[in-house]
């Protein structure tokens, strides 16, 4: 069987189509030169189909879009007019209260707590085994004036206060010995003088006898070397009194240096036992029966119970104020709550003394109250978070209105003939949330203290009145 030969791929099916590749077979076999121009044509053909379909994709889109354009201007254009509606001015209904100018001392509300206005951290001034202490040395104690708070034992003391009295009577025995010496010898000095007048007596008797030869010159130089013997005791005897008044005064000495380690060691056995200075909370415990305590070691804290103070601070535009006002501010009183039940217990205080510092954390002026009763109604100690009432120093020419009324601090809007009309103020202080202001309101002006988001001159508001206002 003889092997096929390859078809073409592409099968001639319609005569034409065989006809005219037959012919282009035989052209292209007889000249060579007509073979690629004959091959062209359809090529050109199918490029001039693809340009004109790539007009077509941009020119109909083109002409949607003109043609929606047109249909949208005429529509616009024909669209019927909509009456417009008449423009009313807009009109706020407000509040307004009217201004009373005039004198106003107002009281502001401040916040503190309060401090022990004394207390003392007890130590032990000598040292021992603690054998007793009070009922009142616990944590959270009370204790009165004078009240044992422990005792050190005082054995050790005690027999140094012995020895040293022992001391002080054999140095007063001393004494007087040196003192008996020292008479007898003045004595002895009396004789020693008595008996040198003699010796110079005789001296001058035998001097004369001599000369006339009734004594021999012996005698006279014999009775000569007594009187010089006579002179040297009595010299010696004025010495030895001025050595026993020295002695005697070194003795005295001993005597008031033991005089003083007496006094310190019946000091000291008084301090053996500690006792509380005055009423007073006890707390920081550091010392029970039993234990050994150094000197200077701690024993408790103690916070005087009837000296309790308040610290708030104030601002230091309300510190300037009190400064440069009639009055000052130490001896101001303050009305004080502590609030710790269902209804707050009340006390009363008095300025007393300011900050030794202005510390920038605070922002202001610390300042210290002293209640004047801090045991009643109930006790109150130190710690409790309290509120104070103070009042203000006096304004004059002042009115009062709320913060609401206020803008920037610099204006408030009154109203004239139903409009609104801006006043210019300054704000001098507070009361509560009320503001004290001072400018260009009139007395009986009705000051709008409704809040208004875009206020301005000639704004047209309704008040709403109320029944007293």
């Amino acid at each position: 069987m003889k092997p096929q030969r390859n078809l073409p791929s592409k099968a001639i099916t319609r005569p034409d189509e065989a006809r005219d590749a037959g012919r282009d077979v035989d052209m292209a076999s007889s000249d060579g030169d007509l073979k690629p121009q004959m091959s062209d044509f359809p090529r050109r053909r199918g490029a001039a189909a693809s340009f004109f379909r790539l007009g077509l994709q941009i020119v109909f889109p083109l002409l949607i879009l003109a043609g929606s354009l047109a249909v949208f201007n005429y529509m616009k254009s024909t669209k019927p007019e909509v009456p417009k509606r008449k423009v009313r001015e807009a009109s706020y209904a407000v509040k307004a209260i009217a201004i009373t100018i005039g004198s106003i001392t107002p009281t502001f509300t401040l916040y503190g707590t309060t401090t022990a206005g004394r207390q003392v951290e007890l130590r032990s001034l000598v040292a021992g085994r603690v054998i007793k202490t009070g009922n009142g040395l616990r944590a959270g104690g009370e204790v009165k004036a004078g009240a044992i708070l422990l005792k050190i034992d005082p054995f050790n003391f005690q027999t140094k206060l012995k020895e040293v009295a022992a001391q002080v009577a054999e140095a007063k025995a001393k004494l007087v010995e040196m003192k008996a010496s020292l008479v007898s010898e003045e004595g002895n000095l009396k004789f020693a003088k008595a008996q040198l007048k003699l010796g110079k007596t005789d001296l001058l008797r035998a001097t004369p006898l001599a000369q006339r030869g009734t004594v021999s010159a012996r005698t006279v130089d014999d009775r000569r070397l007594i009187v010089f013997r006579r002179e040297q005791v009595l010299i010696q005897s004025q010495n030895t009194i001025s050595i026993w008044h020295a002695r005697i005064a070194q003795q005295k000495a001993v005597i008031a240096r033991l005089n003083v380690v007496k006094l310190q060691s019946e000091r000291r056995l008084i301090e053996t036992t500690l006792t509380a200075p005055f009423n007073a909370y006890v707390t920081d415990i550091g010392a029970q029966v039993g234990k050994m305590l150094s000197a200077n070691d701690s024993v408790a804290t103690l916070i005087d119970r009837d000296w309790i103070d308040v610290r708030f601070t104030l601002t230091n535009a309300q510190y300037g104020r009190f400064a440069q006002g009639q009055g000052g501010l130490i001896g101001r009183e303050v009305n004080l709550e502590w609030r710790v039940g269902p209804k707050p217990l009340i006390y009363k205080a008095r300025i007393d003394r300011v900050g030794a510092r202005v510390t920038s954390t605070t922002g202001g002026v610390d300042v210290y109250a002293r209640i004047l009763n801090p045991s009643k109604p109930v006790p109150i100690r130190p710690g409790a978070f309290v509120e104070a009432t103070l009042k203000d120093v006096a304004f004059n020419n002042v009115a009062k209105i709320p913060s609401s009324a206020v803008y920037d601090n610099t204006r408030v809007y009154v109203i004239e003939k139903g409009r609104l009309k801006s006043r210019k103020i300054r704000v001098v202080g507070t009361s509560g949330s009320d503001m004290l202001v001072e400018g260009e309101l009139k007395q009986g002006e009705r000051v709008v203290i409704t809040r208004l988001s875009t206020p301005g001159d000639g704004v047209r508001v309704q008040e709403q009145r109320s029944n007293g206002s």
